[in-house]
């Protein structure tokens, strides 16, 4: 018996280094077959004497038409190529926010905080507790401080007071930690999905910052969870036009004005999973920056299911029947993610091996339902959902930049190595799923005031089920 599961073992063993070299092969193609022709002309230039080359000049001179246009011909190749080729995109770097720990928000403490609100009655209390303790959420997530006083002060100004915090203090450690000036930056990005006042909270960064003014801005808002990587496609497309130039993408969340009050349950979910954060990262199309950057950018794939009503609206904020306004999650939202065409289709869908495409995966950490279901139907192991289901632990959902604590996780846990492909997936209302492919261009070590740096020796941690 241990003689057949062994020889089974070497047949998938082996099937998995026969796929690998496949892969290589499509890969590199072009460069193989090149391979031997450049042999070739060496071997053949190799046989050439000086009278050889002699001779060839000679000839060349008698034939100036041929020399001539055969150099244009070369020359506007050349200048066509490199004006239209596609530019490379380089993660030069990418800082996290951590917030302070005073902002730390306990079970006990935020189940006490809710019963003083005064605002929950007994059936949602029982079901917040009852979320929370399945969350996967751990006890150092945060909240921001509007939220810590009782009662809770959601106002305008506390809002802008949050959201500035996060921004600015992911944009010092950003600056600090790449030498880059802010009057640099030609492009700036920033998403946030329900907090999006006047001036725009890319106008907030521009000023604080006093960056320059043909600064090209843009400000995403309503986009959900899926914003961050909208936001990268976007900067990446604006530096295929912009040339030599650096772009900022911001990626944050609003608690302090997003809080619900009410007692509709599918209202009540957010209230438990998400919590304070956010990210920024730098981006580059300079060549020179290639040597100094992490990663470089390879795919972004973004596909919008909103054509579809039952999608479109598994993620609304809206109000409640007494009027209180709050983020309203579907309970077909997990469905719609992940398991509709799975669970309905009557043939077996192809699933193909990703862990073959990629070394790591950063899903996106929007509750433990939703990690659970992609380790099951994209057949990973629980390694390639770690980082995402420790982010979940350590920070809560922090949307949009969840993906990016993540990035944090592998890379302060030293896993990241020349080479390596990670693979960001990310959903948002709408519903849309975007993902983002990346390549490391060397072992990337974590950067100063990781948000990682005093805890990760504590991690992985063992979960409850």
């Amino acid at each position: 018996m241990n003689g057949e599961k062994n020889s089974s073992n070497n047949r998938v063993l082996k099937l998995k280094y026969v796929k690998l070299g496949y892969h290589y092969l499509i890969t590199h193609l072009l460069k193989l077959c090149l391979v031997p022709l450049m042999a070739v002309i060496i071997v053949q230039a190799s046989r050439l004497s000086l009278n050889d080359i002699h001779q060839t000049w000679l000839h060349l001179e008698h034939n100036l038409v041929y020399v001539v246009v055969l150099s244009a011909f070369v020359l506007v190749g050349s200048t066509v190529y490199f004006m239209t080729r596609k530019r490379s995109v380089y993660l030069v770097d990418y800082a996290c926010y951590l917030p302070p720990s005073k902002l730390k928000v306990e079970h006990d403490r935020f189940m006490k905080h809710c019963k003083l609100m005064g605002c929950f009655d007994e059936t949602s209390l029982v079901f917040l507790d009852k979320i929370l303790g399945r969350s996967g959420l751990g006890e150092e997530t945060c909240a921001p401080e509007a939220m810590h006083c009782l009662p809770p002060k959601p106002s305008m100004e506390a809002a802008r007071q949050e959201t500035e915090q996060v921004m600015f203090g992911a944009l010092d450690t950003l600056f600090a930690n790449t030498n880059v000036k802010p009057k640099d930056v030609g492009i700036l990005v920033v998403n946030c999905s329900l907090f999006n006042p006047t001036p725009s909270l890319s106008s907030m960064i521009i000023n604080k910052y006093k960056m320059r003014g043909n600064i090209k801005s843009f400000n995403l808002g309503g986009m959900g969870c899926s914003a961050g990587v909208i936001a990268v496609d976007l900067a990446k497309d604006m530096l295929q036009v912009h040339r030599n130039n650096y772009a900022i993408v911001v990626s944050t969340e609003n608690i302090t004005q997003n809080w619900y009050f009410g007692n509709k349950k599918a209202m009540l979910l957010p209230n438990c999973l998400f919590r304070i954060g956010g990210a920024a990262v730098l981006l580059s199309n300079k060549s020179v920056d290639r040597l100094r950057s992490k990663y470089k950018l390879i795919h972004v794939v973004r596909t919008h299911c909103g054509a579809n009503n039952k999608a479109f609206n598994c993620v609304q904020q809206e109000q409640d029947d007494v009027g209180k306004t709050g983020v309203s999650l579907s309970k077909d939202l997990m469905t719609i993610a992940v398991a509709n065409k799975l669970i309905n289709a009557k043939i077996k869908p192809y699933i193909p091996d990703f862990k073959l495409a990629f070394e790591h995966f950063c899903i996106h950490a929007g509750g433990r339902a939703v990690i659970d279901e992609l380790e099951k139907n994209l057949q990973l192991l629980p390694v390639h959902v770690e980082a995402s289901r420790m982010t979940l632990h350590r920070f809560g959902n922090t949307s949009s930049s969840s993906i990016w604590y993540e990035l944090a996780y592998m890379e302060a846990k030293g896993r990241m190595r020349k080479g390596d492909r990670v693979w960001q997936i990310a959903f948002g209302s709408g519903f849309k799923c975007n993902s983002a492919v990346w390549l490391a261009l060397k072992n990337v070590k974590p950067s100063c005031n990781s948000p990682w740096e005093g805890c990760i020796h504590r991690y992985p941690v063992q979960l409850s089920l």
